[in-house]
């Protein structure tokens, strides 16, 4: 797959997870990819892809209007594309998630393979986790 291509994937994916269309987003991804978040808080560590599954399901009910995640800007370079975004959503509980990061998504025959997510992580914990 082309770099492009590959950039149209990411953005369908965010498009699919901002509007909830889990199944949509989960199946740009190879049935072997890996989802990492950085820190050390409980969201972080490397998930399968049913796990990556299951960790949205539980955030899902937390934040009824889902989160929607927006691409400031992309860099591709053979089967990486790397991408600074924005997140907003509101959680049940009135706290406002509105993170920063920064996304490695490695392709493999035009499907999402792995995934390094590098976010604000106290911001996350607390908001997603307490």
């Amino acid at each position: 797959m082309s770099i492009e291509q590959n950039k149209q994937t990411v953005l369908s994916f965010f498009e699919k997870f901002s509007a909830m269309k889990m199944n949509e987003a989960l199946a740009l991804m190879t049935d072997d990819a890996t989802w990492w978040v950085a820190g050390t808080f409980a969201l972080s560590g490397t998930k399968t892809k049913k796990q990556f599954e299951e960790l949205v399901g539980g955030i899902l009910p937390v934040m009824p209007q889902g989160i929607k995640l927006t691409a400031k800007s992309m860099v591709g370079e053979g089967d990486k594309v790397a991408v600074e975004a924005t997140s907003y959503g509101k959680h049940v509980n009135g706290k406002t998630y509105q993170n920063m990061y920064h996304f490695l998504f490695e392709f493999r025959n035009g499907k999402i393979q792995a995934v390094r997510e590098y976010l604000d992580t106290m911001h996350t914990n607390d908001v997603l986790c307490s």
